[in-house]
């Protein structure tokens, strides 16, 4: 069985991270994944040694691609105008749509109208993301499959397999906090920025790492605030780390008794949290939908109240200041990723619905 990914962003991000572990998955099972994109944001080094992949704004090449490569199904995600390439390019096979968004306003045009294509399912991310695609559309099952991870791959590293001389280098005597993701309005580095100044009013103990953001919107903006509030001793900005490098990362996060700080406002999911779990590092972030489908407050990391700058530092002060409790968090954040997260739990549901929707092909050559 053969299937076309489309989606617009070609982003270092969570929906591309969660489908590099599935196209991986899928080929044990026999499906050949291919990604179709129309805008690179610095994310083709996660796909390019997993699967094909093509780059192209040419509506008349994408035609060509979707024509010429005979698909047993293909799968759009957040991209309104594809259903007006599948219907240029007559194709008759049937058609997935992933909603990805998690505002409202932004995933409409995405679901608005599919152009007399008609799709056989539509697969959401969490149950959070699953109540906010059915106040758009009702008459089409929607699924929710959570994004897995590669356990394999993504883990505890033990003591000799971390590379100390690897970026980020781990400073003596500091616990680090690490905060993942792009620097946008969304993401909310704003909050980051003061939760960074009110820690560094009260400890000397405590590094922040930034990890992400070199192709961001609010990039320059970033720079200018976190070098206007005095914060380049405590915080570190690493614009770039290739995804297959972050299981290091995390390593040295948990070696260092710290954890990982969101201060996004919103998900439909959050792949850093569980990549940051399953390497046994706890998650410090917001209490609300579909953290609390990840998070466990108190057992795999600490969630605070809102936007609440107080509240997390407190949070992450209980994280920081009591090692057994990380060490207990740590173990716990690791089962929990491989009972619910692993990719061979969660990609099975995925094969299991193309095998459904594609006639049996999957996994049948």
């Amino acid at each position: 069985m053969k299937v076309l990914v489309i989606w617009r962003l070609l982003t270092v991000g969570g929906v591309n991270a969660g489908w590099r572990n599935r196209s991986i998955y899928f080929k044990k099972h026999g499906i050949d994944t291919e990604f179709l994109y129309t805008t690179d944001h610095g994310g083709l080094h996660i796909m390019e040694d997993v699967a094909p992949v093509y780059l192209t704004k040419d509506e008349l090449e994408i035609i060509k691609i979707i024509k010429d490569n005979h698909y047993d199904a293909i799968i759009v995600v957040d991209t309104g105008a594809a259903f007006k390439w599948l219907k240029k390019a007559n194709y008759q096979g049937p058609v997935l749509v992933e909603a990805r968004t998690p505002e409202l306003i932004k995933l409409k045009p995405h679901l608005k109208s599919f152009r007399g294509i008609n799709p056989k399912a539509i697969i959401v991310p969490s149950q959070y993301q699953k109540r906010l695609v059915s106040i758009l559309t009702d008459e089409i099952p929607i699924h929710v499959i959570y994004n897995g991870i590669d356990t394999s791959y993504y883990r505890a590293l033990n003591d000799e397999e971390i590379n100390y001389d690897s970026q980020p280098v781990l400073p003596n005597g500091k616990k680090i906090i690490g905060w993942i993701g792009r620097l946008d309005k969304r993401k909310n580095w704003q909050m980051l920025i003061e939760v960074a100044k009110l820690i560094k009013g009260q400890r000397d103990d405590v590094e922040f790492w930034v990890i992400g953001g070199a192709q961001s919107v609010q990039r320059e903006e970033f720079r200018a605030k976190w070098e206007e509030e005095n914060l380049t001793d405590i915080v570190k900005w690493f614009p770039v780390i290739p995804y297959q490098q972050m299981p290091q990362v995390y390593a040295k996060i948990r070696q260092s008794g710290g954890c990982t700080l969101a201060t996004t406002k919103t998900e439909s999911f959050g792949n850093t949290f569980i990549e940051s779990m399953v390497c046994g590092v706890p998650v410090v972030s917001s209490k609300m939908a579909p953290v609390t489908e990840l998070v466990i407050h108190g057992e795999h990391g600490m969630l605070f109240r809102g936007q609440n700058v107080e509240d997390a530092v407190n949070q992450l002060s209980g994280i920081l200041d009591n090692p057994s409790l990380h060490q207990q968090m740590s173990k716990a954040a690791i089962a929990r990723v491989h009972e619910k997260f692993a990719i061979e739990v969660v990609a099975e549901q995925y094969v299991d619905l193309l095998k459904k929707i594609g006639g049996g092909r999957a996994g049948n050559d």
